[in-house]
């Protein structure tokens, strides 16, 4: 009966092993997805890169309404201390002229009296002391001079850079719930070992036992067992506490649930393998692309201080009783705004964002040697981890073989309970060490994915 348990037992440990192989052609488990896009709805730093990508697109839309008319609507009462007249020389002297326009016009002789049964018109005031004034104006900017035009130019770039920032900050997310899913995935991995050795131990204190009662064993064998499965129930406990806190970072991640979290059962699956020669452009560099024109477009901007603007100028009065007799009813009119020295200003501030977009390319030509440099060492960490779990399941190969051996030779009375326990112990180890090769394999093809630049099209 022992016999056909320890094969079941090495079996199993055996299924552990190649469990990757099995799961090697599909795709992200979809419960890690899930994980991921509500990891990537929580992030807070992804919540204010979406809002700083808004305001670029408000900023946007105030340089556009630069060319809309601006409509104003004024009104106003005024009360001045007297009404503004005329001085008494002229009042005189306009009182005569229009005597003598009256005798003109009646035939009289301009040196004869001018008739008192004649009314003379009062000379009106220049404005009446109690003003209430209603109106309208319009403003409109017909050419800013391309300073609008740059301003949104700008804007929009700064728009895309801050969009892929937000795509870069996704890969960074999703990285962080890979990692953390497949340390649980190992946990869960290296659980199934120490279950796999716990049944065994059972079984050899069963027998150990039946071998003390017909004389056939010593009790100090079965304290060697008992000991064994002590040290076994503290790498339980260990991996245990490790499955707790990485639920707990997974909560943290994503706001899931601990209780959702607890009942999943991650495996380690191996990524699609990707071609070696295809590589995508990194969200980082697109970024400081984008940036690197948004400063251009600025600097354009601020040098067009200088370009002449024209706008519209409009006015209409809906009160035309109060208007003083120099005031217009309405008017309209297009102007020209030409500023031709600023004190500097405009040409130093351009200078300062020219200098800006070139602190861009430097930092976008940094990124392009490191990414490069990624790219050569992800692929040889992933070569490295693919010929370690190789060698790894060699391990257990001959782990398993040699348990096997020295398993008969103790029921042959040829080894000792040290001898298997420590059989056992090295096919365990064994064991875990390929269940970590695997976790490195995943970790290494999830780096080489991030930087080719085909992580997101394997998590959205």
């Amino acid at each position: 009966m022992n016999t056909n348990i320890s094969k079941t037992i090495i079996l199993t440990l055996a299924i552990i092993g190649i469990n990757i192989y099995t799961a090697k052609a599909q795709q992200l488990d979809p419960a890690l997805k899930d994980l991921i896009s509500k990891g990537l709805d929580k992030s807070h730093s992804l919540t204010i890169n979406n809002l700083d990508a808004e305001q670029a697109k408000i900023d946007q839309n105030l340089a556009k309404t630069v060319f809309l008319p601006k409509i104003t609507f004024n009104g106003s009462f005024t009360r001045l201390n007297d009404d503004l007249t005329l001085d008494g020389d002229t009042q005189n002297l306009l009182m005569g002229t229009q005597k003598l326009l009256i005798k003109e016009a009646i035939g009289m002789p301009f040196n004869s009296p001018f008739p008192e049964s004649i009314p003379l018109s009062e000379i009106p005031n220049l404005q009446d002391k109690n003003i209430l004034k209603s109106s309208v104006d319009l403003d409109w900017v017909l050419f800013s001079g391309l300073e609008a035009h740059n301003a949104i130019k700008a804007s929009k770039h700064k728009e895309t850079s801050l969009n892929y920032l937000g795509y870069a900050e996704k890969d960074k997310i999703a990285l962080k719930i890979i990692e953390a899913y497949d340390k649980l995935a190992l946990v869960y991995a290296s659980k199934e070992v120490i279950n796999a050795t716990k049944a065994y131990l059972s079984e050899q204190e069963h027998y150990v036992k039946k071998a003390i009662e017909n004389g056939l064993a010593i009790p100090i064998s079965l304290k060697k067992i008992e000991l064994a499965q002590q040290q076994l129930a503290s790498k339980e406990l260990e991996f245990n506490h490790n499955r707790i806190l990485l639920i707990e970072v997974l909560h943290q991640l994503t706001g899931e649930h601990k209780e959702a979290l607890a009942l999943l059962n991650p495996k380690l699956q191996s990524i699609t393998a990707i071609s070696n020669t295809a590589t995508d452009k990194r969200n980082e560099i697109k970024a400081l692309e984008a940036a690197e024109q948004a400063a251009l477009y600025k600097s354009k901007m601020e040098k067009s201080h200088f370009i002449p603007k024209v706008a519209l100028k409009g006015h209409y009065e809906f009160i035309e009783e109060d208007l003083s007799l120099l005031d217009p009813k309405w008017f309209i009119g297009v102007g020209i705004k030409w500023q031709v020295f600023d004190g500097m200003q405009s040409k130093l501030k351009s200078q300062k964002s020219k200098l800006e977009s070139q602190k861009y390319r430097a930092q976008r030509e940094e990124a392009e040697e490191l990414i490069a440099m990624s790219i050569i060492k992800a692929q040889l960490e992933y070569e490295s981890s693919l010929q370690n779990s190789v060698i790894a399941q060699k391990e257990v190969e001959l782990a398993t073989a040699t348990y096997e051996m020295i398993n008969k030779q103790y029921k042959n009375n040829l080894a000792s309970i040290n001898d298997v326990i420590e059989a056992l112990t090295d096919l365990e180890k064994a064991n875990f060490k390929l269940q970590e090769s695997y976790f490195d394999q995943r970790r290494a093809s999830t780096n080489r994915l991030h930087a080719k630049g085909q992580l997101t099209s394997f998590y959205n």
